[in-house]
């Protein structure tokens, strides 16, 4: 079942209340980058992830260079 879109308004009432997440470039996902110490943490941190998401079925787009994670959402 196909679900009407939020309109700007209620996009950026809902970011408001999420620490560092942004609307991302293509207007209809929402992103993040969370850096760690090293590359380890980084993976880790992947990782779990990984775990949650396939249990939700709900897979994020992300890419890691070094440190650097940079996470992608969308519904």
């Amino acid at each position: 079942m196909a679900r009407e879109k939020l309109s700007s308004e209620a996009v950026a009432e809902a970011l408001a209340g999420l620490d560092d997440w942004s609307l991302a470039k293509d207007g209809g996902s929402i992103a993040r980058s969370f850096t760690f110490s090293d590359f380890s943490e980084a993976f880790a941190f992947m990782t779990r992830v990984a775990l949650v998401a396939e249990k939700i079925d709900h897979h994020p787009d992300w890419s890691n260079v070094y440190k650097t994670v940079n996470v992608t959402l969308n519904t």
